[in-house]
């Protein structure tokens, strides 16, 4: 199928690329999580605090 790790690692790559343009280009929240902070695509960070109902709020 692949001939190597890399060319299969390239593939994803560019797969991963390809939707993360989607959503944006669609207007889709693009994120991760970094030491409980949610990072948006601006670099925005956001501390993630869970009240005592288990409650999620972002600061």
């Amino acid at each position: 199928m692949f001939e190597n790790r890399e060319q299969l690692q390239e593939i994803l790559n560019k797969a991963n690329q390809h939707a993360r343009k989607q959503a944006k280009e669609s207007g889709a929240s693009i994120y991760y999580i970094k030491n409980n902070k949610r990072v948006d695509a601006a670099g925005n960070k956001f501390e993630i605090i869970f009240d005592v109902t288990g409650k999620r709020q972002e600061f």
